[in-house]
């Protein structure tokens, strides 16, 4: 668990870090491609333990708030209640081997 969670650490650093000086840079009619939100999504859909979903939505929301400027704490809210969503709806409507 400490493994996984030092590698997401630093996965979500650099989606973090390339999201803000390169992704930027480039969208469409004002909305550009969030990384931190599919890598959390992602994340929450392929690995069985909802608890390392949670952690990964906590550590992608803290970097996004280290590198935005609004509230801090905002993006940890939003991203945790979309793992919550995601893991809710998976668990109810998917019949899968991995839950």
């Amino acid at each position: 668990m400490v493994w996984k969670t030092a590698i997401f650490a630093i996965i979500f650093y650099f989606l973090a870090l390339l999201q803000v000086s390169f992704l930027g840079y480039f969208g469409l009619g004002g909305f550009g491609l969030n990384l931190l939100l599919i890598g959390v999504v992602l994340i929450n859909l392929f690995f069985p333990d909802p608890y390392l979903g949670f952690l990964s939505a906590l550590i992608g929301g803290f970097f996004w708030d280290v590198f935005s400027s609004q509230i801090f704490g905002f993006h940890v809210l939003i991203l945790v209640g979309i793992a919550v969503l995601v893991n809710l709806v998976f668990k109810k409507y998917v019949q899968s081997p991995l839950r």
